[in-house]
């Protein structure tokens, strides 16, 4: 008898999750729910009782699905999902938890299901904890280091080391440089968030994503927000929402 006989999709992407769905469910596997985001993944998880596996985009909306472990102790083996090139995938295959290059490809999906099966007894949570620490630190040396954006007929290299913030608008994102130059990225900010430095850069709100020498001064908003100036910026619309404020103070005192 199978020891999966249920899991949890978490993938913002409709289109992968219902393929993913169908491949589970070929192997007679239950799909508890569908989630989207790391707030609503720690939320389920806080809720209800663990399932018997996690199977993570590591990408989502609202952040890295990593940052689910941050907010709760999680009880169950995870698979995670991931658009990383092929070296990472199997640096990351020597763990016990597997992951899959999208597309999700049945025949290796199996293969990570069975793992589980032959190595179930190995896996608690802190086991996980470490392979979740272990994957940090390869996403941290995967962080960019430079953006190749085009200027007329030309390509101009640009370092993440001077970038002030990343900014959406209309429809398009753009690069802040300490010289007060803008530049346009082929990246949405949401893309940009996950390959550049956390520890350096924090997404206030959907517009602005800033480097922390970008502040010139925090000041008090409607609401319990914060309004902050920033370097070359003439806008009064660099606001922290509300539900990030207190995360935001962690960010600056770390």
């Amino acid at each position: 008898m199978s020891l999966i006989q249920n899991v949890i999709i978490i993938e913002d992407e409709k289109p992968a999750a219902i393929h993913l769905q169908k491949l589970l469910e070929k192997r007679g596997i239950q799909v508890l729910a569908h989630l989207d985001s790391v707030k609503n993944t720690a939320k389920w998880l806080a809720n209800n009782s663990a399932p018997d596996l996690l199977i993570m985009d590591i990408q989502l909306g609202d952040g890295l699905s990593f940052e689910v472990f941050d907010i709760i102790k999680v009880q169950c083996p995870v698979i995670f999902i991931t658009a990383f090139n092929q070296y990472a995938i199997e640096a990351f295959k020597v763990n016990s938890i597997a992951y899959l290059l999208k597309p999700i490809d049945e025949e290796e999906l199996s293969q990570a299901l069975d793992k589980y099966q032959q190595m179930h007894s190995v896996f608690n949570s802190e086991k996980a904890t470490t392979q979740i620490h272990d994957a940090r630190k390869m996403m941290q040396s995967e962080y960019k280091s430079r953006f190749v954006i085009k200027v007329g007929a030309h390509l101009k290299s640009i370092s993440v080391v001077d970038a002030l913030y990343f900014y959406s608008q209309e429809k398009a994102t753009f690069m802040k440089t300490k010289d007060a130059r803008s530049y346009v990225l082929d990246y949405t900010i949401e893309q940009i968030q996950t390959l550049i430095d956390p520890n350096q850069f924090f997404r206030i709100c959907r517009k602005y994503l800033i480097h922390i020498d970008a502040i010139q001064d925090i000041v008090s908003y409607a609401n319990s927000r914060l309004l902050l100036k920033l370097i070359h910026l003439n806008e009064q619309d660099a606001i922290v929402s509300r539900e990030k404020v207190s995360e935001f103070k962690e960010w600056l005192d770390r």
